[in-house]
Formats: structure tokens, sequence, C-alpha cells
């Protein structure tokens, strides 16, 4: 089956920098940048690139609030906001509560409740950076704008951006709440009763130090099969291998993982993964078509540039995605590394794409 974004017009490294001065500085673009305002160093990265178009930009930044932050996170968000208020100065900070006051998770609602009322009236192009957006927060916005854009396809492009540094996600320490579920939006078919007899496939993304994170959701999941998934190519050519070393465990006992169930995806392109997840469940549609179904289930928990993958793929196909939210996180590491960061840009929808396209799905059904 064709791909929604199959092809799709990305851009990475150096071409990125031809793309930004060639299309965002041109007069007619009005620009929403939609990102976070956080402790990541990456929070400024794609903001500053924009700035420097001079184009007619605005920013909606969010502030993701967490239970009892350390002062060296409150210390560094407050220095990443200072440089988003310099770079944009047309801009919004919006506080988001990630926890509700009964320990809920709810920052997926509350962020789309406040883009939802932005005016999008004059906006010719909506850029969202998830560099520093949790995923919680990130695919429910990206969703809400998807399914916008499909309803007006004049209205704007969509544009994702993403800058990513292996190096800079391994120095961040998480800390999972005890509650699993689906994020806000991607519950896809696992709640209806049509998909009770349904063949679970959960691919869960590797990520050093998640273990007990991942444990949780597949007891939460409680999947009849695992493919986990490992980055390969990667910058460092050890990377896949650590993670196999330290899920050996999980592997053997816990999830029963037959090593060629494994899954190898490219870790600085989130297409590779997109297509790959697309192909498995085209290949298992039907298999079990006779016997309830298949139902996959994702959960992204390593890169960011993989969970965009993830998400491209969980939003053409309804997939559910299975999520562990961070309630705090540990950071003491260097500055981002420009050098060492790689940006990369994905044009999600807008009219550089002739119609018709595959359409997307909710429930099965096309939206």
């Amino acid at each position: 089956m064709a791909g929604r974004w199959d092809p799709c017009v990305s851009h990475r490294g150096a071409e990125i920098d031809g793309f930004v001065d060639d299309y965002f500085a041109r007069p007619e673009r009005r620009i929403l940048l939609v990102g976070g305002a956080g402790f990541d160093p990456r929070s400024t990265t794609v903001a500053r690139r924009l700035a420097n178009t001079e184009g007619q930009i605005r920013g909606l930044f969010f502030q993701e609030e967490r239970p009892k932050p350390t002062q060296t996170l409150i210390d560094r968000a407050t220095t990443n906001g200072d440089v988003l208020r310099a770079a944009i100065p047309a801009h919004e900070m919006a506080s988001v509560n990630i926890f509700g006051s009964d320990g809920a998770v709810v920052g997926g609602r509350n962020a789309v409740a406040l883009i939802g009322r932005q005016d999008f009236a004059e906006t010719t192009d909506v850029v969202v950076d998830i560099s520093a957006l949790s995923v919680g927060t990130a695919f429910p916005i990206i969703r809400y704008l998807v399914e916008r854009s499909v309803r007006a396809p004049a209205e704007f492009n969509l544009h994702l951006f993403v800058t990513h540094d292996p190096a800079l996600d391994g120095a961040i320490t998480s800390v999972s709440s005890d509650a699993p579920g689906f994020v806000h939006g991607f519950r896809g078919g696992s709640t209806l009763d049509g998909s009770a007899g349904a063949a679970k496939l959960w691919l869960p993304q590797l990520a050093s130090g998640r273990a007990g994170a991942l444990g949780r959701l597949h007891s939460f999941v409680d999947p009849h099969d695992t493919c986990p998934i490992l980055p390969f190519p990667t910058i460092d050519p050890r990377a896949g291998d650590r993670l196999a070393e330290e899920f050996l465990t999980e592997f053997e006992s816990g999830w029963s993982v037959d090593t060629r169930n494994i899954v190898y995806a490219d870790e600085s392109d989130p297409l590779d993964l997109y297509r790959t997840i697309l192909r498995l469940d085209d290949l298992r549609k039907p298999v079990f078509a006779e016997v309830g179904g298949s139902l996959m289930i994702l959960s992204p928990l390593g890169s960011k540039v993989m969970a965009l993958g993830a998400l491209m793929a969980a939003l053409e196909r309804d997939l559910p995605v299975a999520y562990l939210e961070a309630i705090g996180y540990a950071f003491d590491g260097p500055a981002a590394n420009e050098e060492a960061a790689d940006m990369i840009h994905i044009w999600l929808e807008g009219d550089v794409y002739p119609q018709p396209r595959p359409a997307l799905h909710n429930e099965g059904v096309a939206a």
C-alpha cells in the first residue's frame, strides 16, 4: 500500500540551510513556531535558525510543568526561555501542567487546548520543533494540526523539525511515573470491542536506562509478541549492541524475543522507521485477518528522531501509542554541540504534495 508520506519532502544537515533561507525568508510567509521552552539545550536551536531569516515569525513556546524540578533544571529553562524571547519577540509562553491534581497525565490534552485557541487566519506555515517537547505533549499537538490540515488543506503548511544529538540524549535521565497509558489522541483501536481478540504486536523503542519503564509498559500492553526497535546504522557503531546487552534479560525471559524479530531502523532518518512499521502492518493484516485481526502498539521512548518516524506511522494507520510519562528529569550535561547536532526537517502537510493523497485513518475508517 502506498504511504501518505512515501515519498516525503525532507531535509537534513547542510540541506536545511538552503531550504530555510529560500523558503521561510519569503515575504509572503507568516510563520507560527511551536516548540518547548525547557532545560534541554536544543530548545533554542530551531528558533535561532529561523530568526536569522528575518521572516515574519511568531512563537508559541510550551513550558512543561512537572512536580518538584531541581533548581539546576529551572535555571537552565530560564536561560533558554530568555534566548527564545530574544530570538522571537512576538511570542507566547504557555505553561502546561503535565499531571493533574490527582496524578493523571493531562499534558497532551492541555497542550491541544492551548494550540486550539491560536488564530491561524493569516498563518501560511506552522513549524513544530519537537526537540525539547516530550512525546506526551508533541504527539497530540501534531495530531491536532494534521487533522486540521486535512479538513482544510489550503489553510497552512505543516513542518516538523528535530535537532538530533545522541550524546545529549544519553546525558538526560528521566524518572518515569508508575502509570502507563496511551498518549492523548493515540488509543487507536486498542479500546474497541472489535480489537479484543486481535493479535497484539508491541514495538518498543529501546533506550538506555529505561528497562524499568519498558517493563511496566510490557505489563500494560500485555502483547502476544514483541519486536524491539534498535538503532542501526548509528553514529556510534556499538550503540545497538550495548542496548541489546542491556536488555538481554528482557529478551530472553520477560519478553521472549526471538532475535529474528528485532527491528533495526536508521538512528538519523525518521522515514526509515516509518516505512518499516508500515511494511510490518501490511504483512500482518492478511495473516491475522481471519483470527481476530492484527493490532500493533508503539512505545517511542528513545531518540526524538525515531519517535518522529513512529509518530508518522501512528498518524497514518491510527496505531496506539503506549507511553510512560516522566515525572522528572536529571541533566547535568554540557550545552548543545552545534557541530555534532544534526537538524532534520519533515514537510508533513501542505501544498508541496499533489492531491489526492493516501488517507489518514481513525479507528480503521479513512478520515
